[in-house]
């Protein structure tokens, strides 16, 4: 039951010798979710040992290239690897056309269909769902139009206890209700709880991606309780009003935002090349938040499954 977060790219529009543009892949119970594609996204993708033909979905945040010219070459090396499940890219409305254009230009053929899903921007939206976690877009501010993505697995049934279930010789068809929080009554009216025959679910794990943003408290309330939260931090606090010209935010400001939300970690990264030491950045967050992480290309984050405690 895998939550797992890689980092395959930290830096922000200008790649370093250590740090890649932006790109992110989240594993969520061997769902393989790609989040932005900055240029160099597939060779980091073979650094990591993580198979290409995994990912079905992809998620862009925003039409600026550190986020999105490693897409192009993917898109191409899906096709030489023999790909033909379709790929599923969700993304500002301009995408399809942009991609468009550049199969055209280039003559691409893909043997597989690529499936844009438009991204609304102007109110949270769930822009993808199935059986176990639904991906929520949440509109941000920058130069351009925006939006991060919230992952949240779906509550999860009791758990059966299998030992208990032959012991009282249960039909399969009380199984779900038992699941669903029913005692069982034997044919002889015996009322087995609820209590014996089942154990606390599991938790419900999220991540929370903000990327390429101006300090955004009125978002707060939708990274209540979140486990884990990636959110830029392009510059140091002293440059706060650069920050807020470019378009972005810096460490305590990323800081307030988990230790307001009550995350239960925070994640930065999206850093200016103008930096060769982290430190000092992370030190200024970490005294607001202190559970907080500076990413490095290559670096992953567990979330751990664990039951939730019974009432």
């Amino acid at each position: 039951m895998t939550f797992e977060l890689t980092i395959l790219g930290s830096s922000s529009a200008l790649p370093t010798s250590k740090r890649f543009p932006t790109a992110q892949l989240l594993n969520a119970n061997e769902r393989f979710f790609l989040i932005d594609c900055g240029e160099g996204t597939q060779m980091q993708l073979r650094r990591f040992k993580i198979r290409f033909g995994k990912i079905s979905h992809i998620f862009i945040s925003h039409i600026h290239g550190d986020h999105t010219f490693g897409l192009f070459g993917l898109l191409s090396s899906f096709s030489l690897l023999g790909r033909k499940n379709a790929l599923h890219v969700y993304g500002p409305p301009r995408l399809k056309e942009i991609l468009h254009i550049h199969f055209k230009a280039f003559d691409i053929h893909l043997p597989y269909p690529v499936i844009v899903h438009p991204v609304q921007f102007e109110r949270e939206d769930i822009v993808y769902e199935d059986k176990s976690i639904t991906v929520q877009s949440v509109p941000l501010k920058h130069r351009v139009p925006v939006c991060g993505f919230i992952f949240r697995e779906k509550p999860r049934p009791l758990n059966l206890i299998k030992e208990k279930i032959e012991q009282y010789n249960i039909p399969v068809r009380e199984l779900s209700k038992i699941q669903q929080g029913n005692d069982y009554v034997t044919e002889e009216g015996m009322i087995v709880s609820n209590k014996e025959l089942t154990l606390p679910p599991y938790n419900q794990r999220s991540y929370a991606y903000f990327t390429d943003t101006v300090y955004l408290p009125a978002k707060i309330s939708l990274l209540n309780n979140i486990d884990l939260l990636y959110h830029e931090a392009t510059f140091e606090a002293k440059e706060g009003e650069l920050a807020r010209i470019t378009g972005h935010s810096t460490t305590m400001q990323a800081a307030e935002m988990a230790k307001n939300a009550g995350v239960k970690k925070l994640l930065l990264g999206h850093f200016s090349a103008r930096y060769k030491e982290i430190s000092p950045l992370l030190k200024e967050a970490r005294n607001i938040f202190p559970d907080t992480v500076a990413v490095e290309d290559g670096d992953q984050f567990n979330i751990p499954v664990g039951r939730i405690p019974r009432k």
